[in-house]
This record gives C-alpha cells, sequence and structure tokens, in this order.
C-alpha cells in the first residue's frame, strides 16, 4: 500500500508538465487510517507546494496521518515558505518521501528538521521513478547545465528528407501530436539556422486544447536569419538567437530591435560554443531543451555530450538516395566502438509509427549527464 500511495503522488505530479519549471515536478498523498484524505501537485513556480495543497484538502485529518511526498519537502524561505514548517504544525505521524532533493539549499535540510520534530521519516521509496519525473530539474540543479532531448523523425532507411530537401511529412499525424505534447512540456525549442533558412518554422506548440510555447533558440553563427523569419515576426513565444562576434553588428540590432534576444556566445571551430550556450541558457532559468535541429546542429550537440535523451520517430517508409540527408551529420565515429549508447529503450508504436525513447550513454557505457560531463563508472 506505501508503493501504491506513492505511485499515486508521483502520477498527481505529472498534472503539472511544462508548467513548473524552475522548480520540480512534486505530488503529495495524505493518508490517515488507511484513507486517503488529502493530495496535492505543485501547479506553478511561485505557487504552493504540493504539501500545502494536501495539508488544506486534509483540514485536521492531517494529525497522525502519513504524507507520502515525491520530493524531499523544502526546509527554506524561497518564494513560498518552508514546507517542513507546515508538516509539523499539522501533526503528521509520518513522512515518506521518493528521494532527497539535489538543491543545495534543502539536500537533506528538510528531512533533518523533520526527525527533529519527532516525525518518522523513510527515504527511497520509488526513488528511480522519481528522478526520471524530474530528470530536467536534476540536471539543471546538479549541472548548471539545461536538459537536452534530441527530437528526430526518420524513414525505415534513415533519411530525414529526400534528395531534394522535401520533408513534410515524414511521420503521421499521431507522431506529429506527440511532438507538440513535447513542446508544451519543455522550457524551450532548439534548432540550427539550416532549418530556419530551409522550412522557414513557427516552433510553436500547436494542440487542439491549446498549450504552452516554448521559448524559440535558434543557434546562428554568422547571423544570418531573415528578420522576416516566423520565429522573428511570429511573437507566440520569445526568441532567442545565438550568435558569434562573426554577425555583424547592425543585423544584431536589427534582431533586437525586432523583439529578439541575441547572445553572443565565443566560438568552437568558427560556430557557436554549444556548451557556453546551454549554460548562459541555464542561467536564464530554462531547464529543458527540445532540440529539433538538422544533421549538423544534431551531430555537433552529440560530440559535445550535451544529449541527455533522445525521441527518435522512425516510419516505415523508403526514401533512398546517397544524396538525402540523415539524421545525424558530421564526420561521425570511425570505429563503432566509439558510437554513442542508448539505455532505459522503449519503444511505442503510434499509429504505423515507430518512437524509440532513451538516454544518451558514452562509449563505455557510461553516465554522462548525471556526472555533468565529470564522467565517471556507473
Amino acid at each position: 500500500m506505501d508503493e501504491q500511495y506513492m505511485r499515486q503522488a508521483l502520477r498527481i505530479a505529472q498534472y503539472a508538465a511544462g508548467r513548473t519549471s524552475p522548480n520540480p515536478l512534486v505530488g503529495a498523498v495524505i493518508v490517515n487510517q488507511g484513507r486517503v484524505v488529502g493530495e496535492g501537485w505543485h501547479k506553478k513556480a511561485g505557487t504552493p507546494h504540493a504539501e500545502i495543497h494536501a495539508l488544506h484538502q486534509a483540514g485536521t485529518l492531517a494529525e497522525g496521518a502519513t504524507v507520502y511526498v515525491t520530493l524531499e519537502p523544502c526546509s527554506h524561505f524561497g518564494r513560498t515558505g518552508p514546507c517542513t514548517e507546515a508538516l509539523i504544525k499539522a501533526g503528521v505521524k509520518k513522512v515518506a518521501v521518493a528521494m532527497t532533493d539535489p538543491n543545495p539549499l534543502v539536500a537533506g535540510q528538510g528531512l533533518s528538521k523533520l526527525r527533529a520534530a519527532g516525525i518518522e521519516v523513510v527515504e527511497g521509496m520509488l526513488a528511480a521513478e522519481a528522478a526520471k519525473l524530474n530528470e530536467a530539474f536534476i540536471k539543471w540543479i546538479s549541472c548548471k547545465l539545461p536538459f537536452v532531448a534530441l527530437k528526430t523523425a526518420m524513414s525505415l532507411d534513415g533519411k530525414i528528407a529526400t534528395y531534394s530537401g522535401n520533408s513534410q511529412w515524414i511521420t503521421g499525424p499521431a507522431a506529429r501530436r506527440r511532438v507538440h505534447e513535447y513542446r508544451d512540456s519543455y522550457d524551450a525549442i532548439m534548432v540550427g539556422i539550416g532549418t530556419v533558412l530551409a522550412d522557414d518554422p513557427q516552433l510553436t506548440t500547436r494542440l487542439a486544447e491549446g498549450g504552452k510555447n516554448p521559448i524559440r533558440i535558434i543557434v546562428d553563427s554568422h547571423g544570418r536569419i531573415p528578420l522576416t523569419a516566423k520565429v522573428i515576426t511570429d511573437k507566440a513565444a520569445p526568441t532567442i538567437v545565438a550568435v558569434t562576434g562573426q554577425a555583424s553588428e547592425d543585423k544584431i540590432g536589427m534582431l533586437q530591435k525586432a523583439g529578439a534576444e541575441v547572445l553572443v556566445v565565443s566560438e568552437d571551430q568558427g560556430k557557436v560554443n554549444l556548451r557556453e550556450l546551454l549554460k548562459a541558457l541555464a542561467t536564464k532559468d530554462i531547464t529543458s531543451i527540445l532540440l529539433e535541429g538538422g544533421a549538423c546542429l544534431n551531430a555537433s550537440m552529440i560530440a559535445n555530450k550535451l544529449i541527455d535523451k533522445v525521441y527518435w520517430f522512425i516510419a516505415p517508409k523508403i526514401i533512398g538516395g546517397t544524396q538525402a540527408l540523415g539524421p545525424i551529420g558530421g564526420q561521425g565515429v570511425s570505429l563503432l566502438q566509439d558510437a554513442a549508447l542508448l539505455e532505459d529503450l522503449s519503444y511505442e508504436l503510434l499509429d504505423d509509427d515507430m518512437l524509440l525513447t532513451g538516454n544518451l550513454r558514452d562509449r563505455e557505457g557510461r553516465d554522462v549527464y548525471r556526472t555533468c560531463g565529470r564522467i565517471r563508472e556507473s
């Protein structure tokens, strides 16, 4: 029953997917004498946390109850008060947490305060599921880098377009809807200038029921983006254009006048230094990025070990052509033993298309993102 209640907390935490950044997703369930008397989830940054919503619902029934919460209750004053104080004041008997909070402002202090108040604390219940729920927050708070997921769609023979550049649509409506659901849940979406010049995309979320538009990030080393591009003229979402010193001051000024934010980043082999760019984006509270880049940007991000996850759509089509592009460009590896690997694989059919989802590993099977680029044996 303990795990059942924690799974309920994990499930309701997801109700706010894409809405709490830069805060984590958190769910809480309060149980008294075998009956759920309160539940809540964190709905938006700056608003009451999950525990507070659950306590309000439980009222006096919180006294002597057990609280199941997916992340360690906070113990500090931020935009809201500490949840530990509210739990102690309510007189709860026991608190079960899935995982401790990696935020240095909490990091075990919340649990210590609960124990000091005589409340029984249980840690680690469904910890792996809780970590997966907040993989973006964990990466951002621990590494000061956004969590990056690469999304690509290709044919059965590995093509993202025909030799003439035609790419709409490789996958069907169900797969395309899933992509818009991802856009709704990520803080930002990133593409390279090649994608903008070739397709002039809007990079917005288009779901029948609405949705949140991600911040648009364009990697454009020389500042070639036209002022007429939809990501500039369409004000449905903010746009950040990342350039190097090779971009002219006049063009930067025109982009800023048009409403875009311009980040001037140092060069890495004549192009935008991608790691420096991600660090800059992290300081803007961008915790997660959906990469929908072309073959060149995808290759650079993988080479720099900046990809954490992939959403790989495969359509049952054969395009052919030696000049037709694949999803990953660049020179690639010379030996198969150097290929990047995926773990935690899952497969799903979306009508006739297949979606493969997995986390990226390095060639020796070691975890890259959880160690902030400092490779260690898993």
